[in-house]
């Protein structure tokens, strides 16, 4: 990983680490420009009690906290978790106002990657606000790809952004899209049967 600023660190945490100092910034900073939903807050008791049973039934997953820290103080975040066998999903990341354009968030992209592909996931993907364009762009640059947008009642208008580790991965999401044309491996892969002459 590039080193960080003087002074920065980022640490994994677990969750009982994690979460009151994610608390303490969250709401700050996602409440104060934009309209989320807060759907759990409507549910019944009864509702609610579901929704844990089904939490539980689902095991332990593969869960990620990184903290970002100054000085020994919380100033930034991404956390995740395992949705599959090959899927980790990007949950929440943010750096604090004071502590931005500093290449801190791709530092934490760059770690948060790193042990995703190390655990073995095979894809590694994330929603965001389409307009929250300081944090798509980064990714684009990084190597992620626009896989797919959706509409939700909890945060409106959201855009999919996924990386793939595996370079014949990230080949098919480009033929796929019509912005290459099939090769030899793409044939290989889909049994296209292609005839090639020499030349090609």
């Amino acid at each position: 990983m590039k080193s960080l600023p003087s002074g920065y660190e980022i640490r994994q945490l677990t969750d009982q680490e994690f979460l009151p100092l994610w608390k303490d910034h969250a709401s700050r900073i996602f409440d104060d420009n934009s309209q989320i939903f807060r759907v759990y807050q409507w549910l019944s008791d009864t509702e609610k009690e579901k929704a844990k049973s089904l939490r539980e039934s689902m095991g332990a997953p593969f869960c990620l906290n990184l903290g970002l820290f100054f000085e020994d103080k919380f100033v930034g975040w991404s956390t995740g978790h395992q949705e599959s066998s090959e899927t980790f999903y990007m949950r929440n990341s943010a750096v604090l106002p004071d502590h931005r354009k500093k290449g801190l968030y791709t530092a934490l992209l760059t770690e948060t990657v790193k042990i995703a592909v190390e655990k073995g996931f095979q894809k590694i993907y994330s929603r965001h606000s389409s307009t929250n364009n300081e944090i798509i762009i980064p990714k684009l640059k990084y190597g992620f790809v626009i896989t797919s947008m959706e509409v939700t009642d909890i945060f409106g208008v959201l855009v999919h952004l996924t990386y793939f580790p595996k370079e014949l991965r990230r080949k098919m999401m480009v033929y796929r899209v019509g912005d290459m044309k099939p090769d030899r491996e793409i044939d290989s892969c889909l049994d296209l049967k292609i005839e090639w002459s020499e030349k090609n």
